[in-house]
């Protein structure tokens, strides 16, 4: 499996991409760069398919890797119960062009939510 470094050490890369999957799936959307919205968009994706299976070893799975408990409860009683007809491409990633200053390339991550 590869997978992004984003210029971190494992340690760094995982707490970076554990707060990047727990403020998403708190606020529903994000603006990042295209490399981190890349390596964040299969752990959220892993994170809604354990709310759709929805029972205690999941939700201790997702406790695990999240950060805040209020968002487990959140991803569990309202996202994966809306997500249950979805086989999967739960987020969209829209480009939305370079930063201002460093020309860094963004992007908008969102949950879809048809």
């Amino acid at each position: 499996m590869s997978y992004q470094k984003l210029s971190r050490k494992s340690g760094p890369r995982r707490a970076l991409l554990r707060s990047l999957v727990t403020s998403f799936l708190k606020e529903g959307t994000m603006e990042t760069t295209a490399a981190k919205a890349a390596a964040a968009k299969p752990l959220a994706e892993k994170m809604i398919t354990l709310a759709k299976r929805g029972d205690m070893h999941a939700r201790r799975q997702a406790l695990a890797f999240l950060l805040d408990e209020d968002v487990v409860t959140a991803l569990f009683d309202k996202i994966g119960p809306k997500m249950e007809g979805r086989e999967g491409g739960y987020t969209r990633i829209i480009q939305k062009g370079p930063r201002r200053g460093d020309g860094a390339h963004m992007v908008i991550m969102e949950l879809v939510s048809d």
